[in-house]
């Protein structure tokens, strides 16, 4: 299973440079096995909105969410010490470590462009790396 970063979200949204790659991922994964962090949600929409496009995000949000059958996972309250923790550790920030922290909680394989994250012992992976 793996757990989708914001930026892998964005990329597609954006129509950024590997905006196909993105959509290949989402059409040939299947979604049960894609997971996205409540924070990544919220990041999405913050940017969207700045952008002044809540429409894209409401679409996303079904595409994606109601109908496209990804899961969305969460941190409790109690996990936040291990976000502390991990930023400590490998040098992270906050949205970083909160999704690095998700990884670990539910054994997720983190799929993210950041390379922030290959200094973690749990590494990344990206869409590339999944359909090859």
């Amino acid at each position: 299973m793996y757990l989708l970063d914001t930026n892998i979200f964005l990329e597609l949204l954006l129509n950024q440079a590997k905006a196909d790659e993105v959509d290949r991922l989402l059409r040939e994964t299947p979604p049960d096995t894609l997971c996205v962090s409540d924070f990544s949600l919220g990041s999405i929409g913050v940017i969207l909105f700045r952008r002044k496009l809540h429409g894209l995000f409401l679409k996303a949000v079904d595409d994606l969410f109601l109908s496209g059958g990804l899961r969305i996972v969460r941190l409790d309250v109690t996990d936040m010490s291990k976000v502390l923790a991990s930023s400590k550790k490998y040098g992270l920030d906050y949205d970083d470590s909160y999704q690095y922290s998700i990884s670990e909680k539910y054994n997720l394989i983190l799929v993210s462009y950041d390379g922030d994250f290959d200094r973690t012992s749990r590494g990344r992976t990206t869409p590339g790396d999944i359909l090859n």
